[in-house]
């Protein structure tokens, strides 16, 4: 920072000018600190891309986790048809059980996806070629933090809904309570998906009432 000293025996004119000059200097000081200090600030907003990347490579190893899953499902599965019936009943079982799981890893590494494309699209630059191609699904479009969370929710209902029906297929039900325990968390999990459904097309409903005014206007 400049220091300046006014000799007192200049004319008021000088002095004023003076003055005049050093107030100007000043501002383009403070303009200079702050235009520095917006840039490093906005600038930080790159750490997310540690996020980003953190979340893409944990999806990649829940897919690959999830297809290795699949081969030896279907290596199992070739010799079905020629073992017994009991070894035919349970190998189904845990056919379907481990489908159940492959169904829940896949749907975790998508979580990943969209909560990485998300937090791009959110803090760092838009996806022009997710905006711009018609094979794009709309869910990888993110316009806000709502819309991220809005499908991370949807995505997370969907793994608690497979869990549920893992967890019911290696259930044994020994007595009416526990009959009446799963007929709740069926009617709770409808419930959720109801009210989704319902969220969802009332937000659609109003997104389209907004165009219509607009075009109006």
């Amino acid at each position: 920072m400049r220091v300046w000293f006014i000799d007192s025996r200049l004319p008021d004119a000088a002095i004023c000018v003076l003055m005049r000059y050093v107030c100007h200097v000043h501002k383009h000081d403070m303009k200079l600190i702050e235009s520095i200090f917006e840039g490093a600030l906005w600038n930080s907003r790159f750490v997310i891309l540690a996020a980003v990347i953190g979340s893409l490579v944990a999806g990649f190893v829940i897919f690959y986790m999830a297809t290795v899953d699949v081969y030896y499902l279907f290596q199992h599965a070739l010799h079905y048809a020629s073992l017994t019936d009991e070894a035919r009943k349970a190998l189904h079982d845990s056919t379907v059980t481990h489908i159940v799981e492959v169904v829940d890893g896949y749907l975790l590494a998508t979580v990943m996806l969209i909560f990485s494309l998300g937090l791009y699209e959110l803090f760092i630059s838009d996806i022009d070629q997710a905006h711009g191609s018609r094979a794009s699904s709309k869910i990888l479009v993110i316009s806000n933090l709502d819309d991220l969370k809005g499908r991370l929710a949807k995505v997370i209902l969907m793994i608690m809904i497979v869990t549920l029906f893992e967890e019911a297929l290696n259930m044994r039900l020994g007595t009416p309570i526990e009959l009446l325990y799963m007929g709740g968390s069926i009617t709770l999990i409808a419930l959720a998906l109801y009210f989704s459904h319902a969220a969802e097309q009332g937000a659609a409903k109003e997104e389209t009432s907004d165009e219509t005014r607009d075009h109006g206007h």
